[in-house]
């Protein structure tokens, strides 16, 4: 296991994947960007710093040794709510489709190119640390401080991922309106990308299962999502 110098007012990042001539100039690469990866090689090894070290964020490669990067993910998010971003070896749509399933923010497939990964990184960081407003917004049986990504069903506190928290409080803020998949999707990794709309429907479907017994997510054919839950 190798582990990048911690350096004051650095994001440190998390790194689980077992080719060990990645991580060294990948974490060289991150300080440029202020980042500070750290690296583990096994899950063990990553679950055992993720558990007693400060992160921001976690990469996964699917492909690893003692639990392949699915079983790790849905481990790591019975735990905690860090942003996940799954490394995908062949970039199928069935490994991105299983990873968002299991509660992962994002994906990249791998070759990737180094300033991509700082990109996603970025985006993920700026999503969980801006609240795109300074209210509270109330509804029947939901509220949201976007300061503080507090989110209470019916009076009770609800655990929610990064992903799932800035696609609440989008359709919250946009209260009633439509908001399409691509918009969505855009809002979410805050810069273009290819677009995978299925992506967008796991999210909506992960938020469902939290939100229920609350039917506040509508599915408007074609054209997107509302929130469809009267003003408190």
């Amino acid at each position: 296991m190798q582990q990048a110098v911690g350096q004051c007012g650095m994001s440190r990042i998390l790194l689980i994947d077992d080719d060990a001539e990645l991580g060294p100039p990948l974490a060289r690469y991150f300080q440029r960007f202020e980042l500070e990866l750290a690296t583990a090689a096994r899950p063990s090894e990553g679950l055992a710093l993720l558990r007693s070290g400060r992160f921001e964020a976690v990469i996964l490669d699917v492909m690893l040794p003692e639990m392949d990067g699915f079983a790790l993910c849905r481990t790591i998010r019975a735990e905690s709510d860090i942003p996940i971003i799954m490394l995908t070896a062949r970039g199928e749509l069935t490994d991105r489709v299983v990873g968002l399933e299991l509660g992962a923010d994002d994906y990249l497939p791998k070759p990737f190119e180094p300033r991509e990964l700082v990109a996603r990184v970025q985006t993920i960081l700026r999503r969980q640390r801006t609240s795109g407003g300074t209210r509270r917004l109330q509804f029947d049986g939901l509220e949201l401080d976007l300061d503080t990504h507090m989110v209470l069903r019916q009076g009770e506190p609800m655990a929610l991922t990064g992903a799932e928290f800035a696609l609440l409080a989008l359709l919250a803020r946009e209260s009633g309106k439509v908001v399409s998949r691509d918009d969505i999707l855009n809002h979410l990794r805050g810069h273009e990308a290819d677009i995978y709309t299925r992506a967008v429907d796991i999210l909506v479907s992960r938020l469902r299962k939290k939100l229920d017994p609350l039917d506040c997510i509508r599915t408007v054919r074609n054209a997107g999502y509302a929130l469809a839950i009267g003003r408190a």
